[in-house]
């Protein structure tokens, strides 16, 4: 199921980063162009940029439930923490698993190389319980704002 919805998903994120007009919808007054902040995000002219999109699914090592899963998820977490403040992990979350599909990263690099470095510090690879599969990935600049927004949000 999941392997059908990424190239939906992306293509909505793509929709959505155009303006009013090109999607057939009346324009609406556009907000004030940002130069300082589309430099900050490393937006290109259309306000998107290169990311490197990770899917991470099931792999050939299922950690039994105890302490060493416990302890295997809890790095994960922190992994994924540890990332996320250092602005390279810039959107993560699971999927329902059902397919085998476990969940995704987005990583702001335009690098396979570069992601393939940060997901190998993360216990779950480490320990064969999931692998990652990597794709590159245009989208909108303003993604790289995600975490500082769910930061706001979240109790």
């Amino acid at each position: 199921m999941w392997k059908r919805a990424i190239p939906a998903v992306c293509g909505l994120l793509l929709v959505l980063s155009q303006p009013a007009a090109a999607q057939g919808v009346a324009a609406v007054p556009a907000p004030q162009y940002d130069a300082e902040l589309a430099k900050s995000l490393g937006a290109d002219e259309r306000g998107m940029r290169s990311y490197v999109l990770v899917v991470l699914k099931t792999g050939p090592n299922k950690v039994a439930e105890g302490p060493a899963r416990t302890k295997m998820f809890e790095g994960h977490f922190a992994n994924m923490q540890r990332l996320a403040n250092d602005k390279k992990l810039v959107l993560a979350g699971p999927f329902d698993g059902a397919d085998g599909w476990r969940g995704l990263f987005v990583f702001a690099t335009p690098d396979i190389e570069l992601a393939k470095t940060y997901v190998a510090t993360d216990p779950v690879i480490i320990s064969g319980e999931m692998v990652a599969e990597y794709h590159k990935f245009y989208g909108s600049a303003g993604l790289m704002m995600v975490t500082d927004i769910h930061n706001k949000i979240k109790k």
